[in-house]
């Protein structure tokens, strides 16, 4: 193949035709034919050589030049592509280092294998091209709906022309126990798009809860308008489903448009979905309220709220514990998806039987330490009273409260609280000593004998110990493990010492120890402070 005039014009015709088949840019084609007619140059003219070609945009016309640029004395390494500034003199009229010197040199003759080469370099340009601009197209769209038509199965993963590519729907992200033929039409959720080696790859699903959420705002004008919103949603896939929603027009019944006129618009995401049954519960910014909705069908008679374990004890009627928790527990793992909380299902019964345990244990324990007999502990704990140190500590009004306790009977109460309290500790202390605690750490302000007995019991016997624990190993908290809450148990936790004390607490010995520069970690918190103001103020602002 040769540059001459008579097949000047037929390389941007090319160009042209090979862009629009590949819906790319055409001067990527032309870039790409530059490269590959550079790269026969070079195998003519010398490897070392740098040679470039530049394609007329207009009349299709090749120039082949040489470039050599001018370098230090010293870095002077090719021969072909490079000049010193003394060589460079005879060319240029002042060179620098840095200048370059351009020449044309005379146009190429390609051999079959200059042309092959050439070929292949067009048609490896011309795929990254189309790679390219697949990725950006899929990129955009990830996170929305899609129609494709099945090509094949293979392995039980689906592969989808999506139009301009090839799509895959994985077969743990196929509902139920799908299966399709090739050409059948499937309407899927853009899960993920990634740029890999092969091309961009698209990752389709049919079981993410987003998948649901994307339905419902095709078939609700108002989700799609912005009125209603979807605020959680939560799936077990083909078989049942729970979406949380709000209204931010009043007029507008977040549920009842969601369900449509005779159930119209919820019944269409019903059908797609394989006959998944939904719930549409509205959302309530309260937790406990929108944890009653959540649970609907069954009815719930009491919540209690744990916020700093995310937990939640709910009771319901007996009669509706099955109700609740669902067939193989799926209506309350639903509403505990919803609402991002580890909920605990009492009967009312089971409820009552533990406030009476709690009773008696605390009854038990007034009768025993204060010497009381089992009416006047009864008071006490219908009273409110949980420990010795409210006893001991309480306002003394509060005690003058309760029936048939005068001035003399609650300072008498109180003495033997105290006395009680004193008796523990040392109790405690000594056997924390006997474990082997050391001065350092029964002297450091804010830990009590009893949990410097538990701290010895677990081998934390020094102030230095101490120092290297972790808050959480104090206090406890909670870990995700395989997508399951886990408890993680602290030392201190049966203490009530949350996790912002237990970490207040080793930062005060490490800096008594001197590990921690005080100053450094002032200036950590003003900066902490501060960036937490930043995102108040840019939320209000929002």
């Amino acid at each position: 193949m040769a540059i001459t005039s008579a097949n000047q014009l037929e390389l941007l015709q090319t160009a042209e035709a090979v862009a629009r088949e590949k819906m790319i840019d055409p001067a990527l084609v032309v870039e790409a034919m530059e490269e590959s007619l550079a790269r026969a140059a070079k195998s003519r003219y010398g490897s070392e050589m740098d040679i470039r070609v530049s394609i007329d945009r207009k009349t299709g016309r090749a120039t082949f030049t040489r470039v050599r640029t001018v370098v230090e004395d010293e870095e002077l390494e090719n021969y072909q592509a490079e000049m010193t500034v003394e060589q460079a003199k005879q060319y240029l009229e002042d060179p620098k280092v840095g200048d370059t010197f351009v020449e044309e040199v005379p146009p190429v003759e390609m051999g079959r294998i200059a042309a092959q080469s050439a070929k292949q370099v067009i048609l490896q340009k011309v795929r990254e091209a189309e790679r390219d601009r697949q990725y950006e197209e899929f990129q955009d769209r990830a996170g929305t709906i899609i129609n494709g038509q099945v090509k094949r199965e293979e392995y039980g993963n689906v592969i989808v022309d999506v139009g301009r590519g090839e799509a895959i729907l994985r077969r743990n992200e196929k509902i139920g126990r799908e299966s399709y033929r090739p050409n059948d039409r499937i309407r899927c959720y853009i899960k993920d798009v990634r740029r890999e080696q092969r091309g961009p790859q698209i990752f389709l699903s049919r079981t993410d809860p987003q998948f649901m959420a994307e339905l419902f705002k095709m078939e609700v004008p108002e989700i799609y308008d912005g009125i209603i919103e979807i605020k959680a949603v939560a799936r077990d896939p083909g078989s049942r489903a729970k979406i949380a929603v709000i209204s931010y027009d009043n007029s507008i019944d977040p549920v009842g448009a969601c369900v449509g006129m005779r159930g119209s618009r919820v019944q269409a995401v019903v059908n797609e979905l394989q006959g998944e049954k939904i719930d549409i519960i509205p959302w309530n910014e309260d937790q406990p309220t929108f944890l009653v909705n959540a649970l609907q069908p069954a009815e719930v008679t009491k919540v209690v709220l744990d916020e700093e374990a995310e937990r939640i004890e709910v009771v319901v009627p007996d009669e509706q514990l099955s109700l609740a928790i669902g067939r193989r527990g799926q209506n309350v793992r639903l509403a505990s998806q919803l609402t991002g909380l580890d909920i605990d299902i009492m009967t009312e019964a089971e409820e009552s039987e533990r406030r009476q345990a709690e009773f008696a244990e605390r009854t038990k324990l007034f009768m025993d330490t204060l010497d009381l007999d089992e009416f006047f502990a009864q008071l006490l704990v219908s009273e409110g009273f949980t420990n010795l140190e409210e006893v001991a500590y309480v306002e003394r009004d509060e005690l003058l409260v309760i029936d048939g306790v005068d001035e003399g009977t609650a300072e008498e109460l109180q003495a033997r609280a105290k006395d009680c309290l004193d008796a523990q500790n040392k109790k405690a202390l000594d056997h924390a000593r006997e474990l082997g605690v050391e001065d350092s750490l029964v002297e450091f302000e804010g830990l009590t004998p009893q949990m410097l007995e538990a701290l010895a019991e677990d081998g934390v016997k020094t102030l230095e110990d101490f120092a290297t624990c972790a808050d959480w190993e104090l206090a406890g908290g909670w870990t995700t493990v395989d997508g399951e809450r886990v408890k993680d148990d602290g030392v201190l936790e049966k203490f009530e010492v949350s996790l912002e004390e237990a970490q207040h607490l080793v930062m005060t010995a490490r800096i008594q120890l001197g590990w921690v520069d005080p100053t450094e970690l002032e200036a950590e918190e003003e900066e902490a402070e501060a960036d937490a103001d930043g995102e108040t103020t840019e939320e209000a602002e929002a």
